[in-house]
């Protein structure tokens, strides 16, 4: 089979010749139809993550058809369509990740392959409204941003969220979710192109952080909100707490721009705020995941497809973050 393998820092996706997976007790092969990038998978191409090894297939969305199981109790999975959750071993306790927790697409490999294997508990049946690029695009940016607002955040109809930097695969899918959720969504991105872009997702308004007065802008439109998501924190993040309703949630989930520039303790307490970190999601969360797509017809947003076979283009873009939505192959 045919598959992007990470040789090396020099060689991050070398689209090659590949042993397909033998398959164990327990596990199913699926033919890949279509995958998804995510930021995890060009900090990894460029030697910026922990625990890299070499070579490996990297990917930790994807959707496709089951192939073959090991198992004849699993042969019901036969020819099924299905989306792969790529959040493994999460452990017995619901409220964080255990020592054996992985993520799809290292160390194990991952969903850039013609084929993969994978235990038939991370198996879902593909929305049925969706095609093979939406189905792909869901998996870690749309679990993580589930956790983040309904888990972590605690949302409810008629709160007032604020998403940090919206035109990432995961800040596109925490728009979508809350609004489905009832919220009034408030969103800002160094680009107005996004921003319009979320507006039309339905987005009440956004601001531009490049501006002197987003902060101050910001505050005028909304009043105060009750969950922050936030994957940028930096500098801007100083301006976070004051833009809060008193016990407002605000979770994290990266530091894209860097660590707190400064901490307002007097702010947090006397406001009552909460700071929550949070990663990846439980395979309960997935399936309340799927269940929330399914509900309300839900189409992820695809900024562009690609194929497998050349993927260079594809993470050029994801470094450039120029991106409103998810980047995707096709095999």
């Amino acid at each position: 089979m045919k598959a992007i393998v990470l040789e090396s820092a020099e060689r991050p996706y070398v689209y090659q010749e590949v042993d397909k997976p033998t398959l164990g007790p327990g596990e199913a092969l699926v033919q890949i139809r279509a995958a998804a990038l995510n930021r995890r998978d060009y900090w990894i191409s460029i030697g910026k993550y922990a625990g890299i090894k070499y070579p490996s297939i990297l990917g930790s969305d994807g959707a496709g058809i089951v192939a073959e199981v090991y198992d004849d109790a699993d042969k019901h999975w036969l020819g099924q369509e299905v989306i792969i959750n790529p959040s493994h071993d999460w452990g017995e306790h619901p409220e964080y990740q255990g020592k054996d927790f992985k993520i799809l697409g290292l160390p194990e490999h991952g969903t850039f392959a013609e084929f993969i294997k994978v235990k038939t508990e991370y198996l879902h049946a593909k929305p049925a409204h969706l095609n093979w690029e939406q189905a792909a695009a869901i998996p870690l940016a749309g679990l993580t941003a589930y956790r983040a607002l309904f888990t972590k955040g605690r949302l409810k109809a008629g709160d007032k969220v604020l998403i940090v930097g919206v035109g990432a695969g995961t800040g596109a899918f925490a728009l979508q979710w809350a609004v489905a959720a009832g919220a009034k969504v408030f969103v800002t991105s160094g680009s107005g192109e996004k921003i319009e872009r979320a507006r039309q997702l339905g987005a009440a308004a956004g601001v531009n952080y490049k501006a002197q007065d987003w902060a101050e802008e910001l505050k005028h439109m909304a009043g105060g909100f009750d969950v922050v998501i936030d994957s940028a924190i930096g500098e801007g993040f100083a301006k976070i707490p004051d833009l809060c309703n008193p016990g407002a949630r605000i979770v994290l989930f990266g530091a894209t721009a860097g660590d707190f520039p400064g901490f307002n303790a007097r702010m947090f307490f006397w406001k009552q705020l909460q700071l929550l970190g949070t990663t990846m999601g439980t395979k309960e969360e997935f399936a309340a995941m799927l269940k929330l797509v399914n509900e309300h017809q839900i189409v992820p947003v695809i900024d562009e497809v690609f194929s497998m076979a050349d993927p260079a283009k594809a993470f050029e873009k994801m470094r450039d973050s120029s991106q409103f939505g998810k980047l995707v192959l096709t095999t």
